[in-house]
Protein backbone atom coordinates (compact mmCIF):
# COMPACT_ATOMS: atom_id res chain seq x y z
CA UNK A 1 0.00 0.00 0.00
CA UNK A 2 2.85 2.39 0.82
CA UNK A 3 4.63 1.63 -2.47
CA UNK A 4 1.40 2.15 -4.38
CA UNK A 5 0.86 5.47 -2.59
CA UNK A 6 4.42 6.59 -3.37
CA UNK A 7 4.00 5.55 -7.02
CA UNK A 8 0.49 6.77 -7.76
CA UNK A 9 -0.16 9.32 -5.03
CA UNK A 10 -3.70 10.12 -3.97
CA UNK A 11 -5.16 8.07 -6.84
CA UNK A 12 -3.96 4.86 -5.18
CA UNK A 13 -6.26 5.44 -2.19
CA UNK A 14 -9.45 5.05 -4.18
CA UNK A 15 -8.54 1.70 -5.73
CA UNK A 16 -6.98 0.08 -2.67
CA UNK A 17 -9.74 -2.50 -2.42
CA UNK A 18 -9.46 -3.42 -6.09
CA UNK A 19 -5.71 -3.94 -5.86
CA UNK A 20 -5.38 -5.77 -2.52
CA UNK A 21 -8.95 -6.61 -1.50
CA UNK A 22 -8.60 -10.29 -2.42
CA UNK A 23 -5.41 -10.63 -0.39
CA UNK A 24 -6.99 -8.84 2.58
CA UNK A 25 -10.03 -11.14 2.47
CA UNK A 26 -7.77 -14.20 2.36
CA UNK A 27 -5.62 -12.92 5.25
CA UNK A 28 -8.65 -12.07 7.37
CA UNK A 29 -10.06 -15.56 6.80
CA UNK A 30 -6.71 -17.01 7.89
CA UNK A 31 -6.81 -14.86 11.03
CA UNK A 32 -9.61 -17.14 12.26
CA UNK A 33 -6.78 -19.59 12.98
CA UNK A 34 -5.74 -17.28 15.83
CA UNK A 35 -8.76 -18.51 17.77
CA UNK A 36 -7.60 -22.08 17.24
CA UNK A 37 -4.08 -21.11 18.34
CA UNK A 38 -5.46 -19.71 21.60
CA UNK A 39 -7.60 -22.80 22.19
CA UNK A 40 -4.66 -25.15 21.55
CA UNK A 41 -2.29 -23.07 23.69
CA UNK A 42 0.10 -21.83 20.99
CA UNK A 43 -0.92 -18.23 21.71
CA UNK A 44 -1.41 -17.14 25.30
CA UNK A 45 -3.76 -14.24 24.51
CA UNK A 46 -7.26 -14.03 25.95
CA UNK A 47 -9.83 -15.72 23.73
CA UNK A 48 -12.78 -13.32 23.93
CA UNK A 49 -10.96 -10.06 23.06
CA UNK A 50 -9.21 -11.72 20.10
CA UNK A 51 -12.54 -13.23 18.99
CA UNK A 52 -14.12 -9.76 19.10
CA UNK A 53 -11.32 -8.22 17.01
CA UNK A 54 -11.43 -10.95 14.37
CA UNK A 55 -15.23 -10.88 14.19
CA UNK A 56 -15.28 -7.08 13.81
CA UNK A 57 -12.88 -7.23 10.90
CA UNK A 58 -14.67 -10.07 9.13
CA UNK A 59 -18.08 -8.40 9.45
CA UNK A 60 -16.82 -5.04 8.18
CA UNK A 61 -14.72 -6.52 5.38
CA UNK A 62 -17.09 -9.19 4.07
CA UNK A 63 -20.52 -7.82 4.93
CA UNK A 64 -20.06 -4.05 4.64
CA UNK A 65 -17.20 -3.40 2.20
CA UNK A 66 -17.25 -6.43 -0.11
CA UNK A 67 -21.01 -6.36 -0.62
CA UNK A 68 -21.21 -2.67 -1.61
CA UNK A 69 -19.11 -1.74 -4.61
CA UNK A 70 -19.75 1.95 -3.95
CA UNK A 71 -18.02 1.70 -0.56
CA UNK A 72 -14.97 -0.10 -1.96
CA UNK A 73 -13.64 3.07 -3.59
CA UNK A 74 -13.86 5.22 -0.45
CA UNK A 75 -10.71 6.44 1.29
CA UNK A 76 -11.83 4.87 4.57
CA UNK A 77 -11.09 1.42 3.10
CA UNK A 78 -7.45 2.39 2.56
CA UNK A 79 -7.20 3.80 6.08
CA UNK A 80 -8.77 0.68 7.55
CA UNK A 81 -6.46 -1.67 5.65
CA UNK A 82 -3.42 0.39 6.67
CA UNK A 83 -4.37 0.31 10.37
CA UNK A 84 -5.06 -3.43 10.28
CA UNK A 85 -1.79 -4.18 8.51
CA UNK A 86 0.28 -1.99 10.81
CA UNK A 87 -1.17 -3.65 13.89
CA UNK A 88 -0.75 -7.15 12.46
CA UNK A 89 2.84 -6.72 11.27
CA UNK A 90 3.92 -5.68 14.76
CA UNK A 91 1.79 -8.28 16.56
CA UNK A 92 2.72 -11.24 14.36
CA UNK A 93 6.42 -10.35 14.46
CA UNK A 94 6.33 -10.11 18.24
CA UNK A 95 4.38 -13.38 18.60
CA UNK A 96 6.67 -15.26 16.23
CA UNK A 97 9.81 -14.15 18.08
CA UNK A 98 8.19 -14.74 21.49
CA UNK A 99 7.39 -18.34 20.49
CA UNK A 100 11.11 -18.79 19.82
CA UNK A 101 11.98 -17.23 23.18
CA UNK A 102 13.35 -14.02 21.66
CA UNK A 103 12.26 -10.75 23.28
CA UNK A 104 13.38 -7.35 22.01
CA UNK A 105 12.38 -4.62 24.41
CA UNK A 106 11.53 -2.05 21.67
CA UNK A 107 9.36 -4.60 19.82
CA UNK A 108 7.70 -5.70 23.07
CA UNK A 109 6.96 -2.08 23.95
CA UNK A 110 5.67 -1.40 20.42
CA UNK A 111 3.45 -4.50 20.44
CA UNK A 112 1.76 -3.62 23.71
CA UNK A 113 1.67 0.17 23.21
CA UNK A 114 0.88 0.74 19.53
CA UNK A 115 -2.43 -1.10 19.73
CA UNK A 116 -3.78 1.25 22.41
CA UNK A 117 -4.11 4.30 20.11
CA UNK A 118 -4.49 2.37 16.83
CA UNK A 119 -7.25 0.00 17.90
CA UNK A 120 -9.73 2.82 18.72
CA UNK A 121 -8.75 4.51 15.43
CA UNK A 122 -9.54 1.30 13.55
CA UNK A 123 -12.90 1.09 15.36
CA UNK A 124 -13.67 4.66 14.27
CA UNK A 125 -12.70 3.76 10.70
CA UNK A 126 -14.96 0.68 10.85
CA UNK A 127 -17.82 2.79 12.18
CA UNK A 128 -17.24 5.36 9.45
CA UNK A 129 -17.24 2.61 6.79
CA UNK A 130 -20.55 1.34 8.18
CA UNK A 131 -22.04 4.87 8.18
CA UNK A 132 -20.88 5.45 4.60
CA UNK A 133 -22.45 2.13 3.54
CA UNK A 134 -25.86 2.75 5.15
CA UNK A 135 -27.38 4.76 2.25
CA UNK A 136 -26.38 1.99 -0.20
CA UNK A 137 -27.88 -0.73 1.98
CA UNK A 138 -31.05 1.35 2.24
CA UNK A 139 -31.39 2.05 -1.47
CA UNK A 140 -30.34 -1.39 -2.77
CA UNK A 141 -31.98 -3.44 -0.02
CA UNK A 142 -28.92 -5.67 0.31
CA UNK A 143 -29.42 -8.34 3.03
CA UNK A 144 -32.84 -6.92 3.91
CA UNK A 145 -35.38 -9.75 4.17
CA UNK A 146 -39.17 -9.77 4.05
CA UNK A 147 -40.58 -13.05 5.27
CA UNK A 148 -43.84 -14.45 3.83
CA UNK A 149 -47.35 -14.23 5.36
CA UNK A 150 -47.39 -16.62 8.30
CA UNK A 151 -44.49 -14.77 9.86
CA UNK A 152 -45.07 -11.37 8.23
CA UNK A 153 -41.75 -10.19 9.56
CA UNK A 154 -39.11 -8.12 7.82
CA UNK A 155 -35.50 -7.40 8.64
CA UNK A 156 -34.22 -4.06 7.40
CA UNK A 157 -30.46 -4.54 7.31
CA UNK A 158 -29.50 -0.87 7.93
CA UNK A 159 -31.15 -1.22 11.36
CA UNK A 160 -29.01 -4.29 12.00
CA UNK A 161 -25.91 -2.27 11.09
CA UNK A 162 -26.94 0.61 13.34
CA UNK A 163 -27.37 -1.84 16.21
CA UNK A 164 -23.99 -3.35 15.35
CA UNK A 165 -22.40 0.11 15.69
CA UNK A 166 -23.47 0.12 19.33
CA UNK A 167 -22.05 -3.39 19.83
CA UNK A 168 -18.83 -2.28 18.12
CA UNK A 169 -18.27 0.56 20.59
CA UNK A 170 -19.16 -1.59 23.62
CA UNK A 171 -16.68 -4.20 22.38
CA UNK A 172 -14.08 -1.47 21.92
CA UNK A 173 -14.40 -0.43 25.57
CA UNK A 174 -13.94 -4.04 26.67
CA UNK A 175 -10.95 -4.58 24.36
CA UNK A 176 -9.21 -1.35 25.38
CA UNK A 177 -9.47 -2.39 29.01
CA UNK A 178 -7.95 -5.75 28.06
CA UNK A 179 -5.16 -4.04 26.05
CA UNK A 180 -4.21 -1.92 29.06
CA UNK A 181 -4.13 -4.95 31.37
CA UNK A 182 -1.99 -6.92 28.86
CA UNK A 183 0.36 -3.96 28.56
CA UNK A 184 0.69 -3.71 32.32
CA UNK A 185 1.30 -7.48 32.62
CA UNK A 186 3.97 -7.57 29.89
CA UNK A 187 5.69 -4.24 30.42
CA UNK A 188 6.04 -4.37 34.20
CA UNK A 189 9.64 -3.78 35.29
CA UNK A 190 10.04 -7.29 36.70
CA UNK A 191 8.80 -8.87 33.44
CA UNK A 192 11.15 -6.79 31.30
CA UNK A 193 14.15 -7.67 33.49
CA UNK A 194 13.23 -11.34 33.42
CA UNK A 195 12.84 -11.39 29.62
CA UNK A 196 16.13 -9.54 29.13
CA UNK A 197 18.07 -12.17 31.05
Amino acid sequence: MIIRFMSFGKDSLADTFYSIGLVMRFCQLLSVLEILHILVGIDRSHLFPRFLQITERIIVLFVVISSQEEVQGKYVVCILFFLWNLLDVVRYTYNMLARMGIYYLPLTWLNFSLCIPLYPLSILAKAFAICVSLPYFESFGTYSIKLPFPLAFSIFFPYVLKTYLLVLFIGMCFNIQNLFSERKAHLGTSNIKRKRS
